[in-house]
């Protein structure tokens, strides 16, 4: 009868449902008692505030009310002298923001410990807050962000999407561009030309989108185009899932020249004509270059028709091509390791 019942398709799927509900439930318990954990962290962050400003206890409080409360609760984790620091540090950070203090309840400690302890203000702690909300980053994703300094960089680059796209889809498409990207995961010099850095960046795929930011969806790279028997082929070719439109990412290892509007506006054509569904908004453009001048930039996008965003990219940590015939192989240091010792 058990062996019956376990083949019978009608059970299957009931029991595939049972299996999502515990799931669920199994979340929703997580997000309860994630949330009346910070409730808690922030009641305690409060009143040692108020004990350390109305009694002369004064550092020594937290000291003894970790020893206390650690010996009370010998199996709860989180009372810790450093944590017991960093609930009166989180409590301090938000104590004039009574709406903020609720948002940052919504993620875990560990991400509120890494936005308080590197955002300089409430503004790009929110900014942080927000972006692990609605893209669920994990503490390793979040310190990504922050140290790649993305609060500073989006939405910087030159652009003309308030001239050439409705005002929510302007905003969002204004969102998701930034100035200057950061390719600090690509180890080559800083003279490689425009075809290396677009293999690199491929090759590294993941780390390229985690960069351009949600919602990019990679379609590949030098995507074939035909029109009228001639070939073209764009750099790499994106589709975003939030702006529901193609994003067509040129790249120049020269300064910015206003001829790379206008080849990028052409291919933006082709897109729009070749591959845009209907249902599909605008299909947008963003050349990536080496310190492009504003002026000239704006002057190059003045009556483009298409929505085009330009902006620099960054290999910041790239070793200099001077040294590296100096420096060892990753190879050579792979073997290096593995030597045994004498």
């Amino acid at each position: 009868m058990l062996q019956e019942l376990s083949i019978n398709k009608q059970y299957t799927k009931w029991l595939v449902d049972i299996k999502q509900k515990i799931q669920v439930a199994q979340i929703k318990a997580a997000v309860k008692v994630n949330h009346e954990l910070l409730n808690l962290y922030w009641e305690l962050g409060e009143e040692i505030c108020e004990k350390q400003k109305n009694t002369n206890w004064g550092e020594a409080l937290i000291d003894q009310l970790s020893k206390d409360l650690s010996k009370a609760f010998p199996g709860v984790k989180g009372f810790s002298r450093t944590n017991l620091f960093f609930m009166r540090k989180w409590f301090l950070f938000y104590q004039n923001a009574e709406k903020v203090s609720q948002l940052v309840r919504q993620i875990p400690w560990g991400h509120n410990r890494e936005i308080v302890m590197k955002c300089t203000d409430i503004e790009e702690a929110i900014f942080y807050v927000q972006g692990t909300i609605q893209n669920n980053w994990s503490r390793a994703i979040l310190l990504i962000q922050i140290e790649g300094n993305l609060y500073k960089r989006q939405g910087k680059a030159i652009h003309n999407f308030q001239e050439t796209l409705p005002d929510p889809q302007a905003d969002l498409a204004r969102e998701a561009l930034k100035n200057p990207y950061n390719f600090d995961f690509l180890t080559m010099g800083k003279q490689a030309h425009e075809r290396d850095i677009e293999i690199a960046l491929t090759d590294h795929i993941q780390k390229f989108l985690l960069e351009l930011g949600h919602g990019f969806a990679y379609m590949g790279k030098q995507y074939h185009i035909n029109v009228a028997g001639d070939d073209f082929f764009l750099d790499m070719l994106f589709y975003h899932t939030r702006l529901r439109c193609y994003v067509v990412v040129e790249l120049k290892a020269t300064e910015f020249q206003p001829e790379f509007a206008g080849k990028l506006n052409f291919y933006l054509n082709i897109v729009n004509a070749q591959l845009k569904h209907p249902n599909d908004q605008p299909s947008i453009g963003i050349l990536l270059c080496k310190t492009p001048k504003k002026v000239i930039v704006e002057y190059a996008l003045e009556n483009i028709s298409s929505p085009l965003g330009v902006a620099e990219y960054q290999i910041m940590n790239s070793i200099p091509d001077n040294l590296k015939g100096d420096l060892p192989s990753i190879e050579e240091l792979e073997e290096e390791l593995v030597k045994p010792s004498n």
